[in-house]
């Protein structure tokens, strides 16, 4: 029986990733959160403090693999929010690992991470591709990578590290879709439109949710994936290209604006994950496309 904690469980991905390993007869899985109950209702949840060591005595003790999906996202909220950004980005992962090192150096942490790291480019890009940081989001999630292999060095604490580009879809509450998916769902349904910055030609890779939690529980629960990066594949599509899906789906019309003058220094251009590095251990070439879940009328929930 394999001992699972998801700290940062009433998140987006903690929660589908949750619900994901529901069925699973090998594992036993804790959540916790400073939240007074689980969102979903999950029973096996309890109340921490991310910041107390006591609390995260608790929690490496106990467990096998951690999902460590504790963090603050955004881009020019970076630049506003300081404390909050580097208390909840860099300060707690640093609390897990000092409890990691002290009570349990066995444990393995499993940590997403982001498509921002990387410089943009229209190129395939590895997890070796040159990196760029242009908001403290990105550079603090890049630090969090650093500190696992760091302390890997040095203590012996196993990590995996998952970089994320976007994700979208949901199985759990009313989530239509989570990021930029969701947010042209949502433009389409009050106003008819699509605003894109620009012509839209920027691509990303979009993974559904059951692909990511699928490579996430692989990620934690197979050695050959400690202390190695992994990008997590999906389908490329320019937001152009995402955009026609939408507006094929439920009418409407795409109108191209200028970009906002600090959007566009923020603005990383196309990044286009090549995941061969997990998939070839996984075997999951084919993934989930978008096209395929709006005729399955995925954002109804």
């Amino acid at each position: 029986m394999i001992k699972i904690a998801v700290i940062g469980a009433n998140g987006y991905l903690a929660r589908n990733f949750i619900f994901s390993c529901k069925n699973k007869q090998d594992i036993l899985l804790d959540a916790y959160g400073y939240e007074d109950c689980h969102i979903d209702g999950y029973q096996n949840y309890g109340t921490i403090d991310i910041f107390s060591k006591e609390d995260m005595k608790i929690v490496v003790s106990n467990h096998d693999i951690i999902y460590f999906f504790t963090g603050k996202t955004g881009t020019l909220q970076g630049f506003e929010q300081h404390d909050e950004f580097l208390d909840l980005n860099i300060r707690s992962l640093v609390n897990l690992l000092d409890a990691a090192k002290e009570f349990n150096p066995f444990v393995k942490i499993v940590f997403p991470s982001t498509r921002l790291v990387y410089e943009g480019s229209e190129v395939a890009l590895k997890e070796d591709a040159k990196k760029r940081f242009l908001t403290p989001y990105a550079l603090q999630k890049f630090m969090c990578e650093q500190y696992l292999e760091m302390y890997k060095n040095l203590y012996g604490i196993i990590y995996s590290i998952a970089r994320i580009c976007v994700p979208y879809g949901s199985n759990v509450g009313n989530v239509v879709s989570y990021g930029t998916i969701g947010f042209f769902i949502k433009q389409i349904q009050e106003n008819g439109i699509i605003k894109l910055f620009g012509d839209g030609h920027q691509k990303r890779t979009f993974t559904h949710i059951n692909d990511l939690c699928s490579d996430l529980y692989y990620l934690g629960t197979t050695r050959l994936c400690d202390n190695q990066i992994y990008n997590i594949g999906g389908e490329t599509l320019s937001l152009r290209e995402l955009a026609n899906l939408i507006i094929n789906k439920f009418g409407g019309t795409v109108v191209c604006i200028e970009w906002p003058e600090q959007a566009q220094k923020i603005e990383s251009g196309s990044t286009v994950f090549d995941s061969s590095k997990l998939d070839d251990l996984t075997g999951q070439y084919v993934k989930t496309r978008v096209e395929e879940c709006l005729e399955k009328d995925f954002w109804k929930g």
